[in-house]
């Protein structure tokens, strides 16, 4: 499963966190905002209709900067995740929680010391310090 995330950064240098809601997994977790890639879709529109539908931000695609990536291999049932993580500084609208259970910035530090997913926790490599 092909999966599409923003590393959204503000004009202070802190970055847009989401957490995920309780009932779901990795519930209470913190996460960049993003979502599934729909088949036949391109990454970049996919990373745009996500941040559209999840925290109400419009993104061109083309101010979409590739970044890095992260993945697991699966097991048992679970399919394997490939996580593309994409990074923004320009975008319109305010950021609003529409399916996490909270939304935050933060500078490097503190995400660092966020409880993450696994993969999240790999993504932040990417992130200049």
């Amino acid at each position: 499963m092909t999966v599409v995330a923003a590393a959204l950064q503000a004009n202070d240098g802190r970055w847009l966190m989401q957490q995920r809601p309780l009932a779901k997994q990795h519930g209470g977790l913190w996460e960049f905002p993003g979502g599934k890639v729909e088949h036949g879709e391109n990454p970049r529109d996919a990373l745009v209709r996500e941040l559209q539908e999840e925290i109400a931000l419009a993104l061109h695609p083309g101010d979409l900067k590739p970044v890095g990536f992260a993945e697991n291999g699966g097991r048992d049932s679970h399919p394997g995740i490939v996580i593309l993580l994409y990074s923004a500084t320009r975008w319109q609208g305010e950021a609003i929680a529409q399916e996490a259970a909270e939304l935050g910035w933060f500078d490097r530090s503190e995400m660092a010391e966020l409880p993450k997913p696994p993969l999240d926790v790999a993504l932040l490599q990417f992130l200049a310090g």
